[in-house]
Parts: structure tokens; sequence; C-alpha cells
């Protein structure tokens, strides 16, 4: 089991990455820089190697690093991995990206001010899955500083050995870790579950001709914690997805006629006051599952994607939680849905 967790740390996305245009300064222009970005970073955390390779033809000003991938801003608090997932559906290698040291898109992005705001960032969603599955962020709170210290700066190395001893003071563990999980059996209790759901109207069979994502407005960020309500079940990711997406499988049943995962209360409950964040409504993260559109009967599911991985819908759904979780405990789920245009003559 440590293997695949082991993978999923080590795993890096190639960034092909070019200076803005608009902030070369010098002739001939610099060519794009070529960096391994680990899969469960942040992109803000990429500056120590970007900023010396561009620095001779910046123009003068303060930096306000952010990047744009074929126009649109990526947000910063978005694991990479993620966000690749997300926005490329035909996987792209390199990944290129355009990086921009000035003109910050503040109506866009919450403000950056560098490894501390991520950090913080990472310890807020840490608070989030600590009161998700815990009912309290106590676990979090109580951290002295330099445990804190500690497990951050595992996730900056990908230490994944120190990780676990740092983690393990959290007592965070949803699944079971021994061979039980190999047949998805699970400890009853709450996951943290975060979906990216990409919803298009344009008719496509294959990833590499679907639309591009030209706007965030075009995928819904939800929060929506899965409660288990059975010790020992088993149940596979197919069932769980239609817990967390019941609106895209109205009126088709489980295998089993009574679930034993249901959609959490405390879904409607987690606020940014109860983890201590003030940025969770600053960054658009919806705490309270938003709605979705409503023609579910019709809705394909076209892709599931985790960790860079699409995943056969049968596999048991605790190696899954298990395995591909990212480090503040969230299992960060990207979900294409083709959704016919209603509108359409």
């Amino acid at each position: 089991m440590m293997g695949a967790q082991k993978y999923v740390w080590e795993g890096a996305i190639p960034l092909q990455i070019h200076l803005h245009e608009s902030e070369i300064t010098s002739l001939p222009p610099p060519s794009p820089a070529l960096i391994l970005a680990p899969r469960i970073g942040y992109l803000p955390l990429l500056l120590p190697l970007i900023k010396p390779y561009f620095s001779s033809t910046l123009p003068p000003g303060q930096d306000t690093l952010w990047f744009d991938y074929k126009g649109l801003p990526l947000k910063w608090y978005i694991p990479t991995g993620v966000l690749f997932d997300l926005l490329c559906a035909e996987p792209e290698r390199p990944w290129n990206l355009t990086v921009h040291f000035r003109g910050y898109p503040s109506n866009l992005l919450i403000p950056c001010e560098g490894e501390e705001s991520v950090k913080w960032s990472f310890i807020n969603s840490l608070k989030e899955a600590d009161y998700i599955i815990n009912g309290n962020c106590k676990n979090v709170m109580n951290m002295s500083q330099s445990d804190q210290v500690e497990l951050w700066r595992s996730v900056m190395d990908g230490n994944l050995d120190k990780y676990i001893r740092s983690s393990s003071k959290l007592k965070l563990g949803t699944v079971t870790t021994d061979e039980a999980d190999m047949v998805g059996q699970v400890k009853a209790g709450k996951i943290p579950v975060r979906l990216y759901v990409w919803s298009v109207n344009e008719d496509f069979e294959d990833m590499e001709d679907a639309p591009e994502v030209d706007s965030w407005d075009q995928i819904s960020y939800i929060n929506r914690p899965l409660e288990i309500h059975k010790e020992g079940k088993y149940f596979t990711l197919h069932e769980a997805l239609k817990n967390l997406l019941p609106e895209f499988f109205a009126g088709k049943s489980l295998i089993n006629d009574k679930p034993c995962i249901e959609e959490s209360e405390d879904s409607q409950k987690v606020s940014s006051e109860d983890v201590g964040s003030s940025t969770g409504a600053e960054e658009g993260k919806e705490i309270v599952s938003q709605p979705m559109e409503s023609c579910c009967n019709d809705a394909e599911i076209k892709l599931v994607r985790i960790q860079g991985i699409e995943p056969k819908l049968e596999i048991p759904f605790s190696w899954v939680v298990t395995n591909l979780k990212n480090p503040e405990h969230f299992l960060h789920i990207c979900v294409c849905v083709k959704i016919p245009n209603v509108n359409a003559a």
C-alpha cells in the first residue's frame, strides 16, 4: 500500500514555462523554463526556480507571481496536479504555462504572498478536514508550531516518511490500513472530498475533442463530504460517485437499495469560522454544496480523474481514499460531465 502512496508523492508534471511577452525587456527573448512540478505541490512554490531564470529580462517593479494556461489565470491554492487533471482533458506534456510577475489579476485571484500564503491555505484545508472527520479542529489547532513546520516541510520536500510521522499525531485516519482495504472495507466516519465538476454542452466522443476550459464559471468547485454509517461495508468508487453527485444519477438505483454512504450534514455546517480560516469564501471554496444543473437524466459522465489516474469505477473506494488523497486529507476528484443543451432547437 505504501507503494501506491509513494507513486503519488513522487508524481511530477513536466512544465514548459514561458514568460509573458509584455514582461520581456531583452533580446533575444528568454527560452522557456523546463521544470518538474510535484503533483501535490502548488505553483507559487516554484518561484525560487523560476525567478532566477527570468530575472535578467524582467521590467522594474514588484513581483506578483501568477500563472495562466491559454489565457485562464490559475488558482494558486489548487494543487498543481489537480489543475493539470482538470484543465488538460487530453494530457499535455510538457504542460505549457505562462508566468507573470506583473499585473496580478486581483479581480480573478485572491492575493498570494508567496510560500506563507500557500502554507496557511494548506493548514486551513487541514482544519476543514479535521472538522469533517472529527467534528472539530482541535487536533490541528493544538499542533505545536514545530509540528506544523515539520508537517509543512515534509510536503514541501515531498518526503512521505516524514509526513507520515508528522501527520500520525493528528488522528485523521478515515479508512482501514490493513489488508481489508483491498476488499473495500472502511471504518464508519466522514471522508473529506473536493469535487471539480466541469460541465460541457458540446457533443464529443473522445476527450481529445473536448472543448477547452476558458472560464472558471465552467467549473463547479464543491466540498461535499461523504458520511459512512456502516463499519466494514464494501462499496466501490462508482457507488461513492453516485452519492457524491446525485444530480447526475437521479432515477438510477444503486446496487444496494440502502447505501451506506450519504452526503454528510456537515457539508452544511462547515464554515470558515469553524475551521479557523479567513480564506475559504475569498478563495471560492464552496463550503456548502452548490446546486448543479438539473438535466441529470440525460447527463453523461465523460471522465473521472484522480491524481492523474482514470480509475475503473469498480475499484474499492477505501483504496482510493487511502492511497490517492492529498496531504491535507482531501480527496480531489475531477469530473467531466456532458449535459445536453436544453436551449438547443
